[in-house]
């Protein structure tokens, strides 16, 4: 059986909630898968300072979601392309109808 992958966000920046005061992504987001040291679309963390949001998941950072992304400004296009728009306006993934013999 398939794993399904679980990606978190990495970001440029940072903002706190007044509400609950965590801390949330701002700025550029993108796909970070965790154990890894870089993004889906291979920056490097570090390199590129990007902080690390092992508890916001990468469906709560596109700015339709309404979810933690409040202050994300830009989604990387090619992070989305790799681990995908998931979300309840996703369309759904490509699926042959009918198959050749």
């Amino acid at each position: 059986m398939a794993r399904t992958r679980r990606y978190a966000v990495a970001a440029s920046g940072r903002w706190f909630d007044p509400e609950d005061g965590r801390r949330l992504p701002a700025g550029e987001v993108h796909a970070w898968e965790q154990g890894m040291n870089q993004t889906v679309c291979g920056l490097a963390l570090s390199r590129s300072r990007l902080e690390r949001f092992a508890g916001v998941g990468w469906t709560d950072a596109f700015p339709e979601s309404g979810g933690a992304a409040d202050a994300v400004r830009k989604v990387c296009h090619r992070c989305a392309a790799a681990a995908g728009r998931r979300g309840p306006d996703a369309r759904p993934g490509w699926r042959r109808t009918n198959p050749r013999p």
